[in-house]
């Protein structure tokens, strides 16, 4: 018999990302058994509940420890677990983060649906949902700086998980609440807690309470996407995401000889056309554009041209997935995608005839319906729910600079749809004469983007790469000239 990877879980979680739910689910498997919020101050397991297999809270309190030997031995051959909070025991989040032999399940959700949805239960007093009919609705009025607060605690518990799974090189399973009603992604969790059997349906005797768009339930909608707009958003990107941090690919980097710069490509984007700009810069000094760098050549680089100006280019998340999936799913002409392509046409039902668009049958419709399969593949990727490895053609353009600026930062970044107005800026400050940009290459599409983009591929994208529409300030592709 195989010896168990875990003796225990913890689900760490949040109010209103779905924890009930999953823990439901959880206790649908035979062989694990949550038994509720263990640890919070003011009731043990559930609401109104202060005692627990032989333990009162004021026990509890004393040593919280002991309970979880009591779920241990009360669970029988079943793993036990429980769920926590940012607001229980801190003794308990410092143990169990340390502790190997215990499995951590992070389940997280969109900060702003959380705190609408919080608001809405405390308003009404309906904090769990299992019959329809019973269903209560309102709306809230957004705040603007009770918001700020709750977002700041959510980020600081979501960074203290990280650092101390880092710091113990352990790792955890995320899941995001838009994933809880995904069967294969609850039979994953099972399987990474080692359990022995799979669910054949989920639960759902808890409903989704308030599923309507945020329009709906904010009473003073107009005002807060107005206080939005005034926020750092860009903390946001300290709440950890699955997507794996990436490393620079300094052999990708393009380096003039004669002028003081340094192209740092994110592939999927204008790559072609910038390098093609830098060509014809370093041809009028009679130079020629310096290519796979290493570390040591980099850093002599940089030595001799100091003041340099070092450049990327983003591209809107949509046009680059889409160019991507054209170019090296659709098609066949990379070698090195053969077997990833082949694996992911197997197994995500992205349904691609052997010759590809040129197949008789493959059109519009089949073009649009495997794209969008495709998409699905991706957002599981980049959450690390595959078995396939992330790759730098759909990874996010945010890890990929994350990982560029661990070796040199980025002292432009350039969107490709004013890629000319940056470039000439650059110009500018280098003082170089003026340089006309090329026309953007052709893609090998069957179709155009324009011909299968609704707003089901922009909502998909957008759940992919929101860190991307973030950071780089994109709206809807549908509002962009690219």
């Amino acid at each position: 018999m195989m010896t168990p990877r875990f003796k225990y879980f913890v689900v760490y979680a949040a109010m209103r990302t779905g924890s009930n739910f999953l823990e439901a689910n959880i206790n649908r498997f035979d062989d694990l058994k949550s038994y509720g919020e263990l640890f919070n101050p003011y009731f043990i397991g559930g609401a109104k509940k202060d005692s627990l297999l032989g333990l009162t809270m004021k026990e509890r309190n004393k040593d919280p420890f002991r309970l979880i030997e009591a779920i241990k031995k009360d669970a029988g051959d079943a793993m036990p677990g429980f769920r926590f909070f940012h607001d229980h025991d801190p003794r308990i989040l410092q143990a169990t983060l340390a502790d190997a032999d215990c499995g951590k399940v992070i389940l997280i959700r969109n900060p702003l649906e959380c705190y609408v949805s919080r608001k809405i239960a405390a308003q009404t007093g309906q904090w769990r949902l299992t019959n329809l009919k019973h269903e209560t609705t309102a709306k809230i009025v957004f705040d603007a700086r009770e918001f700020e607060e709750y977002l700041s605690d959510v980020q600081d518990f979501q960074q203290l998980l990280l650092a101390g799974l880092q710091a113990t090189g352990q790792t955890a399973f995320y899941i995001n609440y838009e994933d809880l009603h995904t069967l294969e992604v609850l039979n994953g969790l099972g399987k990474y807690l080692g359990s022995a059997h799979r669910l054949e349906a989920l639960d759902t005797k808890v409903k989704k309470q308030n599923p309507a768009a945020l329009e709906s339930k904010v009473a003073n909608f107009a005002e807060m996407k107005e206080a939005l707009g005034e926020m750092d958003f860009m903390n946001l990107s300290r709440t950890p995401d699955m997507e794996p941090r990436r490393g620079a690919g300094v052999p990708g980097y393009l380096a003039g000889q004669k002028t003081p710069l340094l192209f740092l490509p994110v592939r999927g984007t204008g790559k072609a056309r910038v390098q093609d700009w830098l060509a014809r810069h370093e041809a009028r000094l009679q130079g020629q554009i310096d290519v796979g760098l290493n570390q040591k050549t980099l850093r002599a680089w940089r030595e001799a041209h100091p003041g340099f100006h070092s450049l990327t280019v983003v591209r809107h998340p949509v046009l680059r997935v889409y160019f991507t999936f054209c170019e090296y799913i659709l098609s066949r002409k990379h070698g090195a995608y053969r077997d990833l392509r082949e694996a992911i046409i197997r197994n995500f039902q992205v349904h691609i005839p052997k010759k590809g668009a040129e197949a008789p049958g493959y059109d519009l419709d089949s073009h649009r319906a495997a794209f969008l399969a495709f998409l699905k593949f991706v957002k599981a990727n980049l959450s690390r729910q595959t078995t396939l490895r992330i790759d730098p053609a759909w990874a996010s353009q945010t890890a990929i600079i994350r990982g560029i600026s661990n070796v040199v930062l980025p002292r432009h970044i350039l969107r490709e749809d004013n890629l000319a107005q940056g470039l000439a800026v650059i110009e500018t400050l280098c003082g170089l004469e003026s340089v006309n940009l090329g026309p953007p290459p052709a893609e090998d599409c069957p179709y155009g983007l324009q011909d299968i983009y609704d707003a089901q591929v922009e909502s998909r994208a957008r759940e992919i790469y929101a860190q991307d529409y973030l950071n780089f300030g994109f709206g809807d592709w549908s509002d962009h000239d690219i």
